[in-house]
C-alpha cells in the first residue's frame, strides 16, 4: 500500500503518550477496543463514547491525537457515517481518524477514502490490527485491514473502478440511501443529517433514478444486496418492522 505523508509533523509516540478517543455503540466491542490498547505504555485512552454527541463533546474538552470510531453509530446529534467523519475532519483537523466498520460495500469505503479517512478497519478482522492502524494514522499513512484491503483490490477503488451502481451516487445520496434501507424514515434521516425533509426526499428520489429503481421495496432489497446496512441499523429496522403487542391479549 502507498504511504501518504502527513502535511505537518506529528509528535513522536516516544515524546509523550498517544492520546486516543474510542467511539462505538456496541458495549462489548468498545470494551474490547479499550482492552486492546490500554495495556500499552505509550497509549493513553482519553475517553470513550457511544454516539456522535458524546464523541464531539469529548473532543471539545480534551486534546486527542487519534479517534477510533465506528462508521455506523446511530443515536447521536451529529449523525454517523461519512457525515460524522467529515464533521470531525473539519472541526478537529489535527486529529487523526480511524474508521471501524462491518460494511464491505466498496462505495462506502471509497467515500471514506475520498473524505481523507485513510485508516479503515473491518470489525470482521482481529483486533490485533488496531495498534498498527493507530500508528499509521498518527504518522499520516494509509492502513487498511485485510478485509478492507480485499474489497479495495476487488473493486479497483485505487484505480477508480467499481462494478457497483452505487458509484454513481453522490456522497450525500449514498448516506440517505444507507439510512433509508436501514429502516429510518425520511423525517428521521433529516434530523440525523441536519437537512430538511424535502432535501432528503429529493436526494432519495435522485438516488433511485440513478440506480434505475422505482419502488421503495426494490431500493431496500438493493441496499441489503450491496451491504449498505450495518448490524445496528438492521436491528433498528427489525424493531420497526416488528408488530406492536396486542393490548387485548395482555
Amino acid at each position: 500500500m502507498m504511504s501518504i505523508k502527513s502535511p505537518h509533523e506529528t509528535p513522536s509516540p516516544s515524546d509523550r503518550h498517544v492520546r486516543v478517543a474510542i467511539a462505538d455503540d456496541h458495549p462489548l466491542l468498545l470494551a474490547g477496543l479499550v482492552h486492546e490498547l490500554q495495556g500499552q505504555a505509550d497509549i493513553r485512552i482519553v475517553g470513550t463514547a457511544s454516539n456522535s454527541t458524546v464523541l464531539v463533546e469529548l473532543l471539545e474538552k480534551h486534546p486527542v491525537d487519534v479517534v477510533i470510531s465506528d462508521y455506523a453509530m446511530p443515536g447521536g446529534s451529529h449523525g454517523d457515517g461519512v457525515t460524522l467523519f467529515n464533521l470531525l475532519r473539519q472541526r478537529f483537523p489535527s486529529v487523526r481518524l480511524i474508521a471501524l466498520t462491518m460494511m464491505s460495500n466498496a462505495d462506502v469505503i471509497r467515500a471514506l477514502l475520498a473524505q481523507g479517512v485513510s485508516c479503515i478497519l473491518s470489525k470482521a478482522d482481529p483486533l490485533e490490527y488496531l495498534t498498527t492502524a493507530l500508528y499509521a494514522a498518527l504518522a499520516g499513512k494509509r492502513y487498511l485491514s485485510p478485509s478492507i484491503e480485499a474489497v479495495v483490490q476487488k473493486h479497483g477503488i485505487q484505480g477508480g473502478g467499481s462494478s457497483s451502481r452505487t458509484r454513481h451516487l453522490s456522497t450525500r445520496e449514498l448516506e440517505v440511501v444507507r439510512l433509508y434501507v436501514s429502516g429510518f424514515t425520511i423525517s428521521e434521516i433529516a434530523r440525523r443529517l441536519d437537512r430538511s425533509k424535502q432535501t432528503v426526499s429529493t436526494q432519495k428520489m435522485s438516488a433511485m433514478r440513478k440506480l434505475g429503481i422505482t419502488r421503495d421495496a426494490d431500493l431496500i432489497k438493493y441496499g441489503i444486496e450491496e451491504q449498505l446496512t450495518s448490524q445496528s441499523a438492521e436491528q433498528h429496522y427489525e424493531v420497526k418492522r416488528r408488530p406492536a403487542p396486542d393490548a387485548s391479549k395482555s
